[in-house]
C-alpha cells in the first residue's frame, strides 16, 4: 500500500513533468547547485524523480529489494515534499491548509519508508549479526584457550607418568 502513491505519481510525473515543474523550480535549482548529478533543467530533474518513484515504488510493491527501494524513496521524498508542498509560502488560507495537510501526509509516508528501510522481515539486522559474530568468536577463542590449557596440562601429566613407568 505504501508503494501505490509512488507508482501512480511517479508514472504521472514521468510522462507529464510540466504539471509539477513550476512548483519544483526553486528546489531543483538549489539542488543543482549543490548536488552535481541533479540536472539544472527543472523538467528533466522532475522526470528523473518521477522515474525513480515509479521504479522504486514498483520494486517495493513486489517485494524486490524492499529496504533499498524504501531508502531511495525516502531520500527522494524530502526534496519532492519541499518542492511540492511549501505551505508556509501560501497567502490563501485554504490553499495553505491543503498544502500543510499534504506536507504532513508526506512526512508520515517518510516515517513509513524509514521503518520499511530498517525492517529485516524477521531476519536479524546486520548490526545484530555483527555483534553476534563477535560474541561467538570471543567464545570460540576462550574455549580454544581453555582446551589448549587443559590438553597442555594433561600432556604434561602424561609425560611425568610415562617417566615413572618402566619400559620393556
Amino acid at each position: 500500500m505504501l508503494a501505490a502513491i509512488f507508482i501512480v505519481q511517479g508514472f504521472d510525473t514521468l510522462f507529464r513533468p510540466e504539471r509539477v515543474s513550476p512548483r519544483a523550480e526553486p528546489v531543483v535549482q538549489r539542488l543543482a547547485e549543490f548536488v552535481p548529478p541533479v540536472p539544472a533543467q527543472t523538467e528533466q530533474a522532475v522526470r528523473i524523480n518521477g522515474a525513480i518513484h515509479l521504479v522504486a515504488g514498483s520494486l517495493l510493491a513486489v517485494g524486490r529489494l524492499p529496504r533499498l527501494s524504501a531508502l531511495v524513496l525516502a531520500a527522494t521524498l524530502v526534496p519532492t515534499t519541499l518542492a511540492g508542498h511549501r505551505f508556509w509560502e501560501s497567502k490563501d488560507k485554504q490553499e495553505r491548509e491543503q498544502q500543510r495537510i499534504a506536507f504532513m501526509k508526506n512526512m508520515s509516508m517518510l516515517g513509513g519508508l524509514l521503518i520499511t528501510a530498517a525492517d529485516t522481515a524477521g531476519r536479524p539486522s546486520l548490526a545484530w549479526r555483527g555483534r553476534n559474530a563477535a560474541r561467538s568468536a570471543r567464545r570460540d577463542v576462550a574455549l580454544a584457550a581453555r582446551t589448549a590449557k587443559v590438553s597442555g596440562k594433561a600432556g604434561a601429566r602424561a609425560g611425568r607418568l610415562s617417566s615413572h613407568v618402566p619400559v620393556g
